[in-house]
């Protein structure tokens, strides 16, 4: 008995002898975060014109949402001797969908028609995207670029390590007239980016495993996109993935600072000159850009039914 005692007091002595560590983390200054990606279907009416702001918070702490004074997007075809001068295009300005939400749409009580028909675009258009805050402006410009339809998608039989993910194997076919990059979004946060240069003008065949942590159960429905995207967007989000372990959307804070194509113009006359002020490493995170999407869908069955 007295030996269990002193074990109890000796064990009761060590709980009260740890000390609490605090962790001083660094201050990172607040930058501007802009989900600016948008899904064309040309099967719609018009481009689905969504650009989320919030801005970058300390670790522990939430994304807060973004004041802006105003969003206006220019696009049209690139003049051949003057490539920053657009024409034929328009102008669609944006306004919040409500406030403190930082959603920026077209303007709805504009005297005219702020939405841009999918019709009026062509592949390689340039859309050129400025945000303005109180302080400060933000430019970014990005081309449109095609996608290809999803031929197949099917789930496989095949496992990697631990024997319970699933493999669903998705196959389509590159147009082969050019150097051409995608982004996948395989749904579940998961995201993987692909170039063409072993496989251009040839049908493409991969298999894609998820492992159980996504909690695919019996009869779930997996949906997968294919975007079309330009070298720029694809480094950009081979770096997201690589730092994010592929299970953090793009526009999410992410473990270091990828900088993507939105820049601070605020006293810059020309947008191809980044360091005639003082203010290079002021740059908004995320990404502005517009392109093509195919999706389709598939009906994921147990294993154990198969």
């Amino acid at each position: 008995m007295k030996r269990f005692i002193l074990i109890i007091l000796g064990f009761i002595l060590f709980i009260s002898c740890e000390d609490v560590i605090e962790v001083e983390l660094p201050e990172n200054d607040t930058r501007l975060v802009v989900n600016g990606v948008i899904r064309v279907d040309e099967n719609q009416e018009f481009l689905p014109i969504e650009i989320a702001v919030s801005e970058s918070s300390s670790f522990f702490d939430e994304n807060t949402v973004a004041s802006l004074k105003s969003a206006i997007i220019y696009y049209g075809t690139p003049n051949a001797d003057a490539p920053e001068i657009l024409e034929g295009g328009g102008i669609s300005n944006l306004a919040k969908v409500e406030p403190g939400s930082g959603i920026w749409v077209p303007d709805p009580s504009f005297d005219s028609d702020q939405r841009i028909r999918v019709s009026s675009i062509e592949e390689g258009d340039v859309f050129q995207l400025i945000l303005e805050t109180e302080n400060e402006q933000f430019f970014a410009t990005t081309t449109y670029v095609k996608s290809v339809p999803i031929d197949s998608l099917e789930q496989g039989d095949e496992t990697l390590f631990s024997g319970d993910e699933t493999e669903v194997i998705v196959t389509f076919t590159d147009p082969g007239e050019s150097n051409d990059f995608y982004l996948l979004d395989l749904d579940f946060g998961e995201f993987l980016v692909t170039e063409d240069e072993f496989y251009q003008g040839q049908t493409f065949v991969f298999s894609y495993f998820y492992d159980n942590e996504l909690a695919i159960n019996t009869s779930s429905v997996v949906n997968i996109s294919l975007l079309g995207v330009d070298e720029q967007f694809y480094n950009y989000m081979n770096q997201i993935i690589v730092q994010s372990g592929g299970d953090q959307g793009p526009f999410q804070t992410p473990a270091a600072t990828v900088r993507g194509n939105i820049i601070n113009v605020t006293g810059i006359d020309n947008d191809e000159v980044v360091d005639n002020v003082e203010r290079s490493d002021n740059f908004a995170l995320g990404y502005f850009a517009i392109v093509e999407e195919y999706t389709d869908s598939i009906t994921i069955t147990n294993n154990e039914e198969n």
